[in-house]
């Protein structure tokens, strides 16, 4: 048990959040290197460039430089073994970061300076607020112009609702960036590019009381930190643990993750600030990491990560206890035994067999169709259930046709494992199989991918019609009424999902009030009960 609480309490498991381009993908690569895992860091500037971000391992993410898929990605430093959650900024992908935010115990948040909070900071960190997940604030790319701190700070507190507390302070900014003092050590780090994507930064650290430090940043630049930090000591809230793990206080960092700055300061502080896997919530009470036998929950779902081999991997959080590489355990849901064959840890597309992981690792099995989004699996036969996991109701309805009618076997095979990944949702015409799949989606940028992966995956070609619906309902109690009786509006469509539960359509939001107000035993929901 001593071994177990060890390795348990080493684990630190974090998703990273930002809007497009705030610089998360740079700021994860820069753990990396920090932690000895990668050599030379990745850029994710252009399309034409010959390196890319470890953690973006889809063709299409190298191809457009964004990140449409969450990555996990586990290194070690400084005596602790870390597992990043890297999640697209990209709004269209949101429900996939929504998933993934559900498997991490904090969270770090990446905003750009020049740009403070923007409209995708807002919608997941509402996210993380609901979880009550602590969040740690980087203020990324001050070695460019950047807006003043203080108004970034008021931003972020009036915005997102969540007090701060700067645990550094930046000097200056693009140009004249001169550094960043550390609250808590009372020293300044002056700032020298590297750009190159090299671990080793060019250090030159002065104590704040040093007669050299005005020579080095400017007596002006030395007495508007003075101002500064008589004001950060009068007004700015310290920091309180409490007050970060309740989500309340967000830790604030500045720097530069492409040059290198402030990164591993800013690591160091947050592997400090935080804490070890906590015990997680079950339809049988609190589940303790150390004191439970092996338990964990299905997050993710991707199919063809190796396309030589058309595999499957689930991506599981490990909750409690320990694993071991081929035990059998329960699947809850699925009520029967099952061997995690082929358990691998992740870096970005490069796998590592795994003999063992502990509580707060996160581990890739091989799926071979059984596991579904929200799944348990544990070993005590207590027969507990982790809270789910919730589906968001798509926004863009199109209907998918294959172009080579020959290869329909392919094309059914390919909608269907996309869908199961949770990326895209599956509707066919009420009253007919599968002939007309009906493809629905969070952001309409999932429509690109998915003609992408079916072209580049499965060797199907797609046309896509666009249809006018915007508005989803379930309907609750469909067994007890005659669901083809519905009297219905010109803008709704009667559909069904995979489980064969029927839906209805709409274009416009008060159709859905018209027919409430037709049918009186007719009840609809936003969300499907899985």
């Amino acid at each position: 048990m001593a071994n177990l609480r060890e390795e348990i309490e080493k684990r630190r498991t974090f998703a990273i959040i930002s809007h497009p381009d705030a610089g998360k993908t740079t700021l994860t690569e820069k753990f990396l290197l920090y932690g000895g895992a990668i050599n030379l860091a990745g850029t994710v500037k252009g399309r034409k460039s010959t390196k890319h971000a470890v953690s973006d391992w889809m063709e299409i993410e190298k191809e457009r430089g964004i990140s449409v898929t969450s990555s996990v990605l586990q290194f070690n430093y400084d005596g602790k073994c870390i597992n990043i959650l890297d999640t697209p900024g990209h709004q269209d992908f949101s429900e996939d970061t929504y998933r993934t935010l559900m498997a991490a115990d904090s969270a770090v948040m990446v905003i750009d300076g020049a740009k403070g909070v923007e409209p995708q900071t807002i919608k997941l960190f509402k996210v993380c607020v609901m979880r009550h997940i602590p969040i740690f604030t980087f203020i990324n790319k001050f070695d460019r112009e950047a807006r003043d701190p203080y108004a970034l700070l008021d931003e972020i507190e009036e915005v997102l609702g969540i007090r701060t507390c700067p645990i550094n302070w930046p000097i200056g900014c693009g140009h004249n960036f001169k550094g960043v003092y550390d609250r808590e050590t009372e020293q300044v780090s002056l700032f020298h590019s590297n750009a190159g994507g090299k671990k080793a930064v060019e250090k030159e650290v002065f104590d704040y009381k040093d007669p050299e430090l005005p020579n080095h940043i400017s007596q002006e630049y030395f007495e508007k930190l003075q101002e500064d930090l008589e004001i950060l000591d009068g007004a700015a809230d310290a920091f309180d643990e409490k007050r970060v793990d309740a989500g309340e206080l967000t830790p604030v960092f500045f720097g530069s993750a492409l040059t290198n700055f402030g990164v591993e300061t800013f690591l160091q502080h947050f592997l400090s600030m935080t804490k070890s896997p906590l015990p997680r919530k079950s339809d049988q009470g609190m589940i303790d990491p150390v004191e439970e036998a092996f338990s964990a929950f299905v997050f993710k779902i991707q199919a063809n990560m190796d396309p030589k081999h058309r595999d499957r991997v689930a991506f599981m959080r490990i909750c409690s206890g320990e694993f071991d590489a081929g035990m059998e355990v329960n699947h809850i849901q699925g009520g029967r035994k099952v061997k995690l064959s082929q358990p691998t840890q992740m870096m970005a597309d490069e796998r590592k067999i795994v003999d063992k992981a502990y509580g707060g690792d996160i581990i890739g099995v091989f799926d071979p169709g059984i596991f579904s989004i929200g799944d348990t699996l544990e070993l005590s036969n207590k027969k507990f259930v982790y809270e789910g996991i919730p589906t968001f109701a798509p926004e863009h309805f199109a209907r998918v046709r294959q172009i080579d009618t020959m290869k329909r076997k392919q094309f059914l095979k390919g909608v269907s494992q996309i869908a199961q990944e949770g990326a895209i949702q599956i509707f066919q015409e009420y009253n007919s199989g599968m002939e007309e799949i009906i493809v629905g989606v969070v952001g309409s940028l999932q429509f690109e991918v998915l003609t992408y992966r079916l072209k580049n995956e499965y060797n199907v070609e797609v046309r896509l019609e666009m249809l006018p619906y915007e508005h989803i309902r379930w309907i609750e109690n469909y067994t007890e009424i005659d669901v083809s009786a519905i009297s219905g509006t010109s803008d709704m469509k009667l559909v069904k999902d995979l489980k064969d539960r029927p839906l209805l359509l709409f274009a416009h939001p008060w159709s859905i009030g018209m027919v409430l107000d037709r049918n009186e035993n007719l009840k609809l929901s936003e969300f499907s009960r899985n």
